[in-house]
C-alpha cells in the first residue's frame, strides 16, 4: 500500500500540473498492470505508457511526485515500478550519507 503520510499538502498550486498531463483521461490499465501480467506483454504495455509520458509537458512533476510519495505501482513520469524503486533506494542511501 502506498504510504500516504508523505503526500504533499493538497494545495491547488501543487496539483495543477495534473491538469496538463498527457495521460489525463486515458485508460488507466495502460499505466497500471493487471494481475498476473508478466514478460513481454508487460514490457509492451509499459513501453506504450512511457511513450505517452515522454511526450508529456509535466513529466518531471509527475516523476518527482511519484518518487516523493514512493508510489509503488504503475508508470509515472516515464518510470516503471522497478526503475522508481531503484531511484528511491538511491535517494534513501544518499540521505543517510548526508545525515552522518
Amino acid at each position: 500500500m502506498t504510504e500516504t503520510s508523505r503526500l504533499p499538502v493538497p494545495v491547488t498550486d501543487e496539483w495543477d500540473w495534473q491538469l496538463q498531463a498527457r495521460c489525463r483521461g486515458a485508460n488507466s490499465t495502460l499505466f497500471f498492470h493487471p494481475d498476473a501480467e508478466r514478460g513481454s506483454a508487460r514490457e509492451r504495455r509499459e513501453e506504450r505508457a512511457k511513450a505517452i509520458c515522454r511526450a508529456c509537458p509535466v513529466r518531471t512533476e509527475c516523476r518527482e511526485h511519484a518518487l516523493q510519495v514512493e508510489e509503488q505501482y504503475g508508470v509515472w513520469g516515464a518510470l516503471g515500478e522497478s526503475e522508481r524503486r531503484a531511484m528511491i533506494v538511491d535517494r534513501r542511501r544518499l540521505a543517510r550519507q548526508h545525515a552522518v
